[in-house]
């Protein structure tokens, strides 16, 4: 089982190829519908887990908390372009350059993560105090899956 560094990152780089597919499709292709779909789902259940594994660890940490506060909340706002991509027009000009807003910001979050944030918990986390946490993680990535239609039900109703 990978450690949480590299399940998170390959996740990234599923997530970048997804992106690039869906920047090269275009209109509602199937290619792109599929693409999207995926992404959206993935990205959903990798941010949850990721916060319920990773950063809960980091926020233990004095140097964490700031940036995983940080990276949160940059999930937050991803999550609300997603949506709004989400129930648009995927045909329409409109999606795509909020879809470029979407790539430019998931990309600078996601390198920021790797090249930034991994490193650092790397100096103030052990690896026998993260161990097992590849695996935390992908569990509740699975689980959350399975709980992002009602998640998002949920947040309707608020």
């Amino acid at each position: 089982m990978p450690d949480i560094y590299a399940a998170i990152k390959a996740d990234h780089d599923r997530h970048r190829e997804l992106l690039a597919t869906l920047e090269d499709t275009s209109g509602a292709s199937d290619t792109r519908a599929a693409a999207w779909r995926e992404f959206y789902h993935d990205v959903k259940a990798h941010a949850a887990a990721e916060e319920e594994t990773f950063y809960s660890k980091l926020i233990s940490e004095t140097w964490g908390q700031e940036h995983a506060r940080h990276s949160v909340h940059e999930h937050q706002e991803l999550d609300d372009i997603m949506e709004e991509l989400n129930e648009m027009d995927m045909a329409s000009p409109g999606w795509l350059t909020r879809f470029k807003t979407l790539k430019h910001d998931y990309e600078h979050h996601i390198d920021e993560e790797e090249n930034e944030i991994f490193e650092r918990a790397r100096e103030v986390i052990s690896n026998d105090e993260i161990a097992g946490y590849g695996e935390r993680f992908e569990a509740r990535k699975k689980k959350e899956a399975k709980l992002i239609e009602e998640k998002k039900a949920d947040a309707l109703e608020e």
